[in-house]
């Protein structure tokens, strides 16, 4: 039994907000999910930053947000915006503000929206261990009251917006003393400010919960969804995974998070954050929101809520409860199956692809670390010995004909149940969600050794796999479950955005022991990386280095692009170490969250490095930064050698 707030098992729908007006575009209420970015140019220079706003306008971005970090940089802004209308442009621009209350306050008379982040705005975070009592922690909120009410008072004069923006890593010292480093922190530091501002009668606010852990900000924008359902509040959220790097793996990590959170209805717009051009960002954000700008609002009769008991606990982690059978389920990390059904492997180098290569010279195979655990290979049989720790899945027709062999199992469908009768043997048994009736469920019982293979063909998977799973939690099943999604999709982004989303909002509640992904237009290679990406994104799975890397902007001191590419290519195969690679100071040491190493730019040409939060070496030039990086993991015992491939 889990607290009220529980995500629609049946149909999603967007979760009804109050509309903000910024400049000409509304957010929350019946409009569209609106897609925004960030420029990366220094705000100083207004050619610049202008021909990067009209590159991202004309890409389709409904909001530019320029960092503002100083006085000067939000004086500025009069300048952009006014070269912007002259050239017809009325996109409305946001002004991104840290540390510096009088820069948003300067800023909120020319932009139509302000973005404030109330751990560094009028709040510190010194990584001190200091506790509150109930006196002192009011006398501080008093100290923020009395630099926010500023702010408040010229929005609410000039018709500004603002986004109050919690981010995971960098919530105050006294947030994190009185509540730590968790999702209950990150809403509260926001619903402090919120209540500053309706103190003073001003409601234009959007609020969002970023975090790199697409776990954690999942958790974080549903529990505030919780208390503002519980105050009668509802304000419009933006949503996003900060942090989430570049390539594959930050646009699954943003598919994650930002797509359970559209499939639970929560959402009124959304910026994906990319260690690439802004522009690049457009594109992904639009694709992921597309495939939901069909939800109508919830009204009274249907909010996005049902019942209070659930499969899942949506506020803290915790993988649904199933027991072994071989190498899948209990608390095994999830497998990979590969699907070969069109394509049989006749040779071992077909394998390669998944992650397995044969030596003849030696008879050994070697597995990289992201080898699949299973392949499907329909009505087929392999010519070839494969390594032990690989198994085979052929259609139940083809399995019985043959000879027992060992590592090879039969994949059922339901009407083939009855032909069934060798309850020692692993068998898969391939159900579609609309099938988990009562007898299904009775099989599952008295067949132990049956893997369940969730498959689903629809547009909008989501809400059909979570009934399943409260169907399999209310009669107490614990069979393990593959989730077997399948996408004609050509395009390869929108597939592995698809995927990512889909099965990554089922991972993030615990759902799923494992993952089998196909696709007529992707090869297997392609496929198999998707598949691990996700895992690992989940945080189910840690097959490989981890980074984690902000989306660059006008306080970026060196070429984060390069320099990402730089530490990627030397520290790619250092398995399971999170690397965080910050542009500057504000997105240093806090926004890194829970990274081993972090490379952030201190100053022009300088770079300070971290051993967790703990700052090891100051103000090392940039062109002996990275070496000096390998060589504190070194240091810390992280490193090792990059293996050699064999040919």
């Amino acid at each position: 039994m889990h607290s009220p707030y529980c995500i629609s098992l049946v149909r999603p729908v967007r979760f009804s907000t109050r509309e903000v007006r910024c400049g000409d575009v509304g957010i929350g209420g019946n409009n569209p999910i609106r897609v925004q970015t960030m420029t990366t140019t220094d705000t100083q220079d207004t050619a610049a930053t202008v021909a990067q706003c009209i590159r991202c306008i004309e890409a389709g971005s409904e909001l530019v947000r320029i960092t503002a970090p100083s006085i000067s940089d939000a004086e500025n802004l009069a300048n952009i915006k006014s070269e912007l209308r002259r050239l017809g442009y009325r996109t409305p621009l946001v002004a991104d503000i840290h540390f510096t209350p009088h820069a948003a306050e300067i800023a909120a008379r020319i932009v139509e929206k302000v973005r404030i982040n109330p751990g560094n705005y009028a709040d510190k975070k010194k990584f001190e261990q200091k506790e509150y009592t109930d006196a002192q922690y009011a006398a501080e909120l008093d100290r923020i009251r009395d630099r926010f009410v500023p702010l408040v008072r010229i929005c609410k004069q000039y018709g500004t917006a603002m986004r109050i923006g919690t981010n995971h890593g960098s919530l105050s010292d006294r947030i994190m003393n009185r509540y730590g480093d968790t999702p209950e922190g990150m809403v509260e530091s926001a619903l402090e400010f919120v209540r500053i501002a309706e103190d003073e009668g001003y409601y234009d606010i959007v609020l969002s919960m970023k975090a790199s852990n697409p776990q954690v900000m999942v958790q974080a924008y549903r529990l505030l969804v919780r208390r503002m359902m519980e105050t009668g509040r509802n304000y419009p959220l933006h949503l996003g995974v900060t942090e989430a790097g570049d390539g594959m793996d930050g646009r699954i990590k943003s598919a994650i998070g930002i797509g359970a959170l559209l499939a639970d209805g929560l959402g009124d717009t959304v910026r994906v954050s990319l260690t690439e051009p802004p522009e690049a960002e457009i594109p992904v954000a639009k694709k992921l929101v597309s495939r939901y700008a069909s939800l109508r609002v919830a009204d009274a009769d249907f909010p996005p809520v049902v019942s209070e008991t659930s499969p899942f606990d949506p506020y803290a982690y915790q993988r649904r409860l199933s027991h072994a059978v071989g190498k899948t389920g209990g608390r095994q990390v999830p497998v990979v199956v590969g699907d070969f059904s069109s394509n049989p492997p006749n040779h071992p180098d077909a394998l390669l692809p998944i992650g397995y290569r044969y030596d003849a010279a030696s008879d050994k195979w070697s597995l990289s670390d992201l080898a699949a655990d299973l392949i499907y290979c329909g009505s087929h049989s392999l010519s070839f010995a494969l390594p032990g720790s690989l198994g085979v899945i052929e259609d139940f027709a083809w399995w019985r004909q043959q000879p027992p062999r060992s590592n090879v199992f039969p994949l059922l469908l339901p009407g083939e149940l009855d032909a069934f009768s060798a309850t020692e043997t692993i068998a898969f048994l391939l159900v579609r969600p609309a099938e988990l009736q009562s007898p299904l469920l009775d099989a599952l019982t008295r067949y132990p050794q049956l893997i369940l293979v969730l498959h689903t063909e629809s547009e909008l998977p989501v809400p059909a796999l979570r009934q399943a799973f409260y169907l399999l939690h209310q009669r107490r099943s614990t069979a393990p479950v593959i989730i077997r999604l399948r996408l004609a999709e050509t395009d390869p982004e929108s597939f592995l955005l698809r995927l990512a989303a889909d099965a990554g909002t089922l991972l993030v509640d615990g759902m799923g022991d494992g993952l089998w992904l196909t696709g007529p237009h992707h090869d297997a290679a392609f496929i198999n990386q998707v598949s691990f990406s996700i895992l690992q994104g989940c945080r189910q799975r840690i097959s490989r280095t981890e980074y984690i890397s902000c989306p660059s902007c006008g306080r970026t001191l060196f070429d984060l692009m390069e320099t990402t590419a730089r530490i990627r290519e030397r520290t790619h195969h250092l398995k399971g170490v999170k690397i965080a690679i910050m542009g500057c100071i504000v997105n240093g040491p806090g926004e890194m969250a829970d990274a081993d190493y972090g490379y952030v730019g201190s100053g022009p040409g300088k770079v300070t490095l971290y051993r967790g939060k703990e700052i090891v070496r100051r103000n090392v030039n940039t062109e002996d930064a990275v070496d000096a990086l390998i060589d504190l993991i070194r240091e810390n015992g992280d490193w090792v050698d990059e293996p050699t491939q064999q040919d």
